[in-house]
């Protein structure tokens, strides 16, 4: 099974119900057959699709490098529009959806919180660096890097704790409890979820 398209495919796929789901430096969003790679439908997001779309309740979410840096809210089965909103910068962060709301970072520093099933702003958070990383969602926390590791109330986007790594940084991860992120410098960070470090 292979993509010919006109450019690169630089997101890792979503799969999901025998469908594969990814974006391609042509500026499109791709929706293909699991098993025999037959092209489904696919989107014009008008910029590099590098981030990883999330597969959620028939829903595809995915964002754009460019047009705008938007957000998508896109249907899994015919890849018609649901919703888009911008926040006029490049998108590298691959969306989280939990509990009805996509948690997504921006090359502007902000982390943002929309609702899933209309695309508004529930809150937004200025970390003050490029968000590139993708969030993780816990307990009701979300965890995105930014030049360290930021812990955010998931329903109102105040900040619980954060922790200051030099350079970018990689997306989290928790598992059992503890928190773990990678960072420029060549150190993996390891904190317990109620770690508060300022």
């Amino acid at each position: 099974m292979e993509l010919h398209n006109r450019g690169g495919i630089y997101s890792s796929p979503a799969v999901t119900d025998g469908a594969v789901y990814a974006g391609s430096s042509d500026g499109n969003l791709y929706a293909l057959n699991a098993s025999t790679g037959a092209l489904l439908w696919s989107y014009a997001i008008g910029g590099t699709g590098f981030d990883s779309p999330a597969v959620v309740d028939g829903v595809v979410y995915t964002g754009s490098n460019s047009n705008g840096g938007n957000f998508y809210a896109l249907d899994a089965t015919t890849g018609a529009l649901l919703w888009s909103y911008s926040v006029g910068d490049a998108n590298y962060s691959s969306p989280a959806v939990a509990n009805g709301v996509v948690y997504a970072g921006s090359d502007n520093g902000n982390v943002y919180a929309l609702d899933a099933s209309t695309g508004a702003l529930l809150w937004s958070y200025a970390t003050g660096h490029e968000a590139q990383s993708s969030p993780a969602v816990a307990n009701g926390v979300v965890y995105v890097g930014a030049s360290g590791m930021y812990a955010l109330n998931a329903s109102t986007g105040a900040k619980l704790w954060s922790y200051t790594a030099e350079g970018n940084n990689y997306s989290p991860i928790v598992v059992n409890g503890v928190v773990y992120f990678g960072a420029h410098n060549g150190k993996v960070y390891a904190f317990g979820l109620k770690k508060a470090r300022e």
